[in-house]
């Protein structure tokens, strides 16, 4: 069953989206350095298999295998003419798991960064990315995506040429930013700041927030600053499962379905609609987040506004704070009930 997104966000109080593709994908033998783009040609049954995994354990959400599907990363490995194949079928193979769902599930076109620096500090202009980005959109669009979902930015030319590549290609857009560095992206973004992105965009995107960076209790403190800059934003979290540790090839993250459970109703607690997991996060961790969540809507009643303390109370100490006091402000507005 397909729905968009501002349907389904209409419908229910909070959405649950999908987990790693990366990780997960290394799991089934991905080898690094590999994109894993390529894959919805080459190998298309694997990524089907983890959008199935991923709405098996209750997502209501998936994102499509499209991440570093740009003409400019896809440059590195001699890809770039494929770039709107890959995308379309990236679209075509999430779509297919969709439909074939007995619930409705939105299918989101996942844009990454281009790896690219803007001019003057490299050669990118709005010009050229926008362009870049149209072409990847078109490729996610005519593949049948509900959405775009650009995320992991950090620099707000490039959001802001990605969703204007977007609105130019008919598409109802979200964006994600990931603050990794001192509680800023690493091109300086804050979080309370990230509302005024698009404001001078034509269309604004249906969701904006937070995605990747480092831990789960940092991902929330961005999420904070968010909601307390504007209590009506639809915001998305999606956290990494803990702490990652580089052993060889493996990469082993630190977090439990346990720890996504509670980073589940903290989320909730902060103003957060749409939680999801990042990096790490297979689907145990999804359905545990499912599991979370529906339990926050039975009980019908928020719990108390997470602050710094009882984030790291809850989640472990933050890998990498803010430099400025005061960071996280209080929220304008009153709560609506979840």
């Amino acid at each position: 069953m397909r729905i968009s997104l501002y349907d389904l966000l209409t419908q229910k109080p909070l959405l649950l989206a999908d987990g790693a593709t990366g990780t997960n994908f290394m799991n089934m033998g991905l080898e690094p350095g590999f994109p894993p783009d390529i894959w919805n040609l080459t190998e298309p049954s694997k990524p089907q298999t983890l959008h199935q995994q991923f709405v098996d354990a209750g997502s209501d959400i998936i994102l499509t295998n499209t991440f570093g599907a740009n003409a400019p990363r896809l440059k590195l490995h001699k890809a770039q003419d494929d770039t709107y194949a890959i995308n379309k079928a990236g679209a075509e193979l999430a779509g297919q798991v969709a439909e074939a769902a007995d619930r409705p599930v939105v299918v989101a076109g996942s844009v990454g960064p281009t790896g690219e620096l803007f001019q003057p500090m490299g050669e990118m202009t709005m010009e050229s990315a926008v362009a870049a980005f149209k072409t990847q959109i078109e490729g996610l669009r005519d593949g049948g995506a509900d959405v775009v979902w650009i995320e992991t930015m950090s620099a707000s030319e490039e959001i802001q040429a990605a969703a204007q590549a977007a609105i130019d290609c008919g598409m109802p857009y979200v964006f994600t930013a990931s603050f990794d560095t001192a509680g800023k992206t690493m091109m300086g973004i804050a979080p309370g700041d990230i509302h005024g992105i698009t404001k001078d965009l034509p269309e604004q995107p249906l969701a904006l927030g937070s995605n990747c960076g480092v831990g789960a209790s940092d991902l929330l403190l961005s999420t904070l600053a968010m909601t307390a800059a504007d209590p009506n934003a639809v915001v998305v979290g999606k956290a990494n499962c803990g702490i990652p540790t580089v052993l060889g090839k493996e990469t082993i993250y630190s977090g439990t379905p346990e720890l996504m459970y509670d980073y589940a109703q903290l989320a909730a607690d902060a103003g957060v609609r749409i939680i999801g997991g990042c990096c790490g996060n297979a689907p145990e961790h999804v359905a545990a987040m499912r599991q979370s969540i529906d339990d926050y809507i039975a009980r019908n009643e928020a719990g108390p506004r997470p602050t710094r303390e009882s984030l790291e109370a809850t989640l472990g100490a933050l890998v990498n704070p803010p430099l400025e006091a005061g960071a996280v402000g209080r929220r304008g507005a009153s709560r609506r009930r979840r």
